[in-house]
């Protein structure tokens, strides 16, 4: 049984019935059956079928928003943005799709060659309850465009917003089995991807997690795809617009409640601007308007949980030990897992909480005395997803997009995933891609026809 709970108020909402092995089995008979079709569907009948559900999450918007923000506390208004997303994800794929999976021809010493891109079966999705639909989404549009189908293991958290997508997908036409969400817990998931019906996985999820799920895909010689945490930083030097960075990276820290893999996590300052930088981000981490996600104006709700909440207070309180100074981040003593964003300053690079993901509304504020420092403290942690690096000196964007160690750096703005871009890390954020031609053609047979 999963049941839903409010993080803004501790509220009981929705339960859930757990999925019994029996009804894993039915859904791994109706995966490959919907496969032996859909693997030689046209490619029409995908793109159709991608702009339906597209017009399903159109069309449910306000629906599919409350219940992201009722089951994990974001705000409405990234709720709505989200779901947003999620359509222009879908009709991304309708639009580029099917040049993606155009093939080319190959001139060889001994005749020709021809590529085709062919799906495998059916993919495994394990996926968190962060962003409940585009992390689905991302995964399950190349999924349904590439003729693969898709088996979904959701959060415990998200539930309903697991429930609402298949109901969307079935209500815009997909034929049976398809895309199953399969309403199990994480014991299950070894046994489903050692099943011989299952081609692939894919997770988003927590490094522990990534780990368990390569070594079952390992046994099974699978194919695995994993996005993981992330520690990303957030350099800013001399040259930068100060006020603009600042105001950047308060958004991109408190995005999600902090609870975001490619949250801006660790603002590396050089010294000619550290003091003012830091003045004016405390203060404005310290005015960051915290309150009930369903109303206007609200920046940032609560975390997704008590539990989640109290694992990241108990970082704090182990960086304090350890010599830090703690600016805001309290506890907030009312129902619920709130707390006030925070900064940590003085902080020793190589405490052993440095080095971790806070998933929560807290930042840590480096000094750097150089551009070599800067990269330096920015490599120095097991991560490598993504970064943010603020500068108007082409010489030192050169130097950080291609020396700081991560799958993705934005340059004087705020890193997110777009549907066009290459989405992965580095290091142990990870390997793989999504989105873009690289998630389709992840999952994807590049198959060689050769000719004389």
């Amino acid at each position: 049984m999963f049941t839903s709970i409010n993080p803004a108020t501790g509220e009981t909402g929705e339960t859930f019935e757990e999925l019994d092995g029996d009804g894993v089995e039915a859904a791994l008979v109706r995966a490959e059956a919907a496969f032996a079709s859909w693997r030689v569907s046209p490619v029409e009948q995908r793109t159709a079928l991608l702009t339906a559900i597209a017009d399903r999450f159109e069309a449910n918007k306000a629906h599919l928003a409350e219940t992201a923000t009722r089951e994990m506390g974001k705000t409405l208004v990234s709720a709505v943005a989200e779901v947003e997303k999620c359509v222009s994800g879908f009709r991304y794929y309708v639009e580029h799709g099917p040049e993606f999976l155009k093939g080319e021809e190959l001139a060889l010493p001994t005749g020709r060659a021809v590529t085709h891109w062919l799906p495998l079966g059916p993919v495994l999705a394990i996926m968190p309850w962060n962003f409940p639909y585009w992390q689905v989404v991302r995964w399950l549009a190349p999924t349904i465009l590439a003729g693969n189908v898709g088996l979904l293991k959701h959060a415990s958290l998200t539930q309903g917003c697991a429930a609402l997508i298949q109901q969307m997908v079935s209500a815009a036409g997909a034929p049976d089995g398809l895309f199953q969400n399969l309403a199990v817990k994480s014991d299950k998931v070894s046994r489903i991807i050692a099943d011989k019906r299952v081609v692939a996985v894919t997770l988003t999820g927590s490094e522990g997690a990534g780990a368990k799920v390569a070594e079952a895909a390992g046994r099974a010689l699978k194919k695995v795809v994993l996005e993981l945490g992330g520690s990303d930083p957030f350099v800013v030097m001399p040259s930068a617009d100060l006020d603009e960075a600042v105001k950047t990276a308060v958004k991109a820290r408190i995005q999600n409640a902090g609870q975001s893999c490619i949250c801006a996590k660790r603002m590396i300052v050089h010294a000619d601007v550290y003091e003012a930088f830091a003045e004016k981000f405390v203060a404005a981490m310290d005015a960051v308007k915290i309150g009930d996600p369903m109303e206007d104006g609200v920046e940032m709700g609560p975390l997704s949980s008590v539990e989640q909440r109290d694992t990241v207070l108990e970082q704090l309180e182990r960086a304090v030990a350890a010599g830090a100074t703690l600016h805001g981040g309290e506890k907030i003593d009312r129902d619920g897992a709130w707390m006030h964003a925070g900064v940590l300053t003085e902080v020793d690079p190589e405490a052993d909480f440095a080095k971790e993901e806070i998933f929560g509304p807290v930042a840590m504020l480096f000094r750097a005395e150089s551009l070599d420092d800067a990269i330096r403290l920015a490599n120095e942690v097991p991560y490598g997803l993504g970064s943010s690096v603020w500068t108007n000196d082409a010489d030192e964007q050169a130097r950080l997009v291609r020396d700081i160690a991560a799958g993705m750096t934005a340059v004087n703005q705020m890193l997110a995933s777009v549907p066009g871009a290459p989405f992965g890390g580095v290091k142990l954020s990870g390997h793989g891609r999504e989105l873009g031609p690289w998630g389709l053609h992840e999952f994807m047979n590049l198959k060689a026809e050769m000719r004389g």
